[in-house]
């Protein structure tokens, strides 16, 4: 804008997805590396008792925001416009940002007193040096949306001398507000079916699942959503889906609807595709119609498409503002961080360089303490008392038998430590009073979370479980780990997998059900949801993903999972 100033009064005055995915592996570093949960929220800013930096009026400020890296630097994401002449001013301008759960975004907000001379300029091009500083703030975006009216108030802190020790001066407060916007809550839920699909297996009949993209005007299509895999099914019929607006931008955005026949190996074969957008796919509903599928062909130089017998079928389309994970948050849910430890012998001995277990004198964090440090990080912002049970197991306590779920503290009545400090501290100290032995069983520590989560629903608490698992091996009781898993889903629970070290984890991935089907008990019962997901280190210390955005992607969905299977849950916000 030309002129950046507004009056005293004017300055007064703003994934979706299903619940079991499975598919290419490609989509899943896609949705993994940028979160599948993204939400926009719109941030207000208003200020209380700012310095007075002018002589015969008050100031004039102009709030700048930055957001933080995980190196120190700052990087200018907004300016507001100048309110004059007040010392409380509330600022038009608004900055959008996309809240990413599996990650902490920090923000940081400067204020300045900016001089009559410089009113006439634009807001953009003003040279902050030549400003006066009145204070800086900053926060956690998680840290607003937790907050039961999003709001949070932040002091002002001013030091004289920047390059000097000492406490800073506190010079008034700025309230951050956020609010959700209403296309994160505008959702699509659709049935979708294929009739006479190809075979695509030699010997049995194809496994299919839908991969659904954005298209978008330059470079590829965008993945918004993955169906789950049927099996041996040419007539497939998928379980709901669930598109929000802003995944697909709008409803007259065109989107790919591509069928895969599944395959373990990760190559997937198409079996065709449709390009459609919500409009037309709501159109095929209403009128009871197909659309077949097509397959790009090459003939010579000329690229064309081959249309198949096989045909989509939109069995429903149902508009509604869907509850969101931030209205639950909103509505005082809070996420209940437990994590366990693997104390098998195929760690190594933790007093030399090569175990797993290591302390390094230099400080240097181990496997295990990373992963904790890197997930608890993020968690801690959902959990208000920061009071997280931890448990090792695979381990000897001192004079005692092998025990599959020890309380880490070295406590024989709870479990509980305050905080990731807390976590590190008795890990640490579990070392050095346990003798690491085995097998590795998963089944005694996930029932103890369960027991746990199975509580808070009785109580009428309003708290979600997520149970860490950190691991060096294949686990040795895989099917009581199934059942334990089967029985836990209709519990408030998530788990998370890490596998450190450089064993073969395949045996592990059939845990998570984003490689395939749901998993099935020793008596025959389906799982009724998603709730494990699973990442070995090694691959996300070599790609350009953290180990919170791999494995805590897919959390927000499976908590809605949960919140919308039992429709009595409202957030009450």
């Amino acid at each position: 804008m030309g002129n950046c100033c507004s009056d005293v009064a004017g300055g007064r005055a703003a994934v979706g997805g299903s619940g079991a995915a499975a598919g290419n592996d490609a989509v899943d570093h896609f949705l993994k590396s940028r979160g599948m949960y993204g939400s926009q929220m719109e941030l207000s800013f208003s200020a209380t008792n700012l310095r007075d930096r002018d002589v015969l009026s008050k100031s004039d400020p102009i709030l700048i925001g930055y957001t933080k890296g995980k190196d120190g630097t700052l990087a200018e994401v907004f300016r507001t416009e100048v309110v004059l002449n007040s010392l409380n001013p509330t600022w038009i301008t608004k900055h959008m940002i996309t809240f990413q759960f599996e990650a902490v975004q920090t923000l940081v907000f400067h204020a300045y007193d900016v001089d009559t001379q410089f009113h006439n300029i634009d807001v953009k091009m003003l040279k902050l040096e030549e400003l006066q500083f009145l204070g800086e703030a900053s926060c956690v975006l998680s840290e607003v949306v937790t907050r039961p009216s999003r709001s949070l108030t932040l002091d002002l802190l001013f030091r004289e001398d920047p390059t000097m020790s000492g406490n800073p001066r506190h010079c008034g407060q700025l309230i951050v507000h956020a609010e959700e916007c209403i296309s994160s809550k505008t959702t699509m839920e659709m049935v979708l079916r294929c009739s006479d699909l190809e075979h695509k297996d030699l010997f049995s009949k194809s496994d299919p699942f839908l991969l659904i993209s954005k298209i978008v005007e330059v470079g590829l299509p965008i993945p918004v959503c993955k169906t789950e895999v049927l099996k041996n099914d040419h007539n497939p019929v998928w379980k709901p889906i669930y598109l929000s607006i802003q995944q697909v931008g709008s409803k007259e955005n065109p989107l790919m609807i591509e069928c895969f026949n599944f395959n373990g190996s990760g190559k997937h074969d198409l079996i065709g595709k449709v390009k459609k957008s919500l409009v037309e796919l709501e159109k095929l509903h209403s009128n009871g119609e197909g659309e077949n599928l097509f397959l790009p062909t090459t003939v010579g130089h000329n690229h064309q498409n081959k249309v198949l017998k096989s045909q989509l079928f939109v069995d429903k389309f149902s508009q509604s503002s869907q509850w969101t994970f931030l209205d639950y948050l909103a509505g005082g849910w809070e996420l209940n961080f437990m994590v366990a430890v693997d104390f098998t012998a195929s760690n190594g001995n933790p007093r030399l360089p090569d175990s797993l277990h290591y302390l390094d004198p230099s400080g240097r964090l181990n496997a295990y303490q990373r992963a904790i440090i890197e997930v608890g990080e993020v968690l801690k912002f959902y959990d208000s008392d920061n009071h997280f049970p931890a448990w090792g197991f695979g381990a000897r306590p001192i004079d005692g038998p092998v025990s599959h779920c020890f309380n880490l503290n070295g406590s024989n009545n709870h479990c509980e430590v305050d905080g990731i400090q807390g976590i590190m501290t008795a890990y640490t100290s579990a070392l050095h009073n346990v003798s690491l032995a085995g097998p590795t069983l998963f089944g005694p520590v996930i029932s103890n979370a369960a027991l746990i989560a199975s509580q808070s629903p009785a109580n009428g608490g309003k708290k979600y479980f997520v149970l860490l698992i950190i691991t060096d091996g294949v686990v040795t009781d895989l099917q009581e780990t199934k059942d334990a898993i089967v029985k836990a889903s209709d519990l408030p629970l998530s788990i998370l997998i890490v596998g450190v070290g450089g064993a073969d984890f395949k045996e592990m991935e059939i845990l998570d059900a984003d490689k395939g089907e749901r998993l099935e008990s020793s008596s025959g019962r389906v799982a009724s949801r998603d709730i494990v997901q699973f990442m070995p280190f090694r691959d996300v210390q070599s790609g350009e993903i953290a180990v919170v955005q791999a494995l805590l992607a897919e959390l927000p969905t499976q908590f809605l999972s949960y919140m919308r299977s039992r429709d009595d849950i409202q957030p009450n916000i």
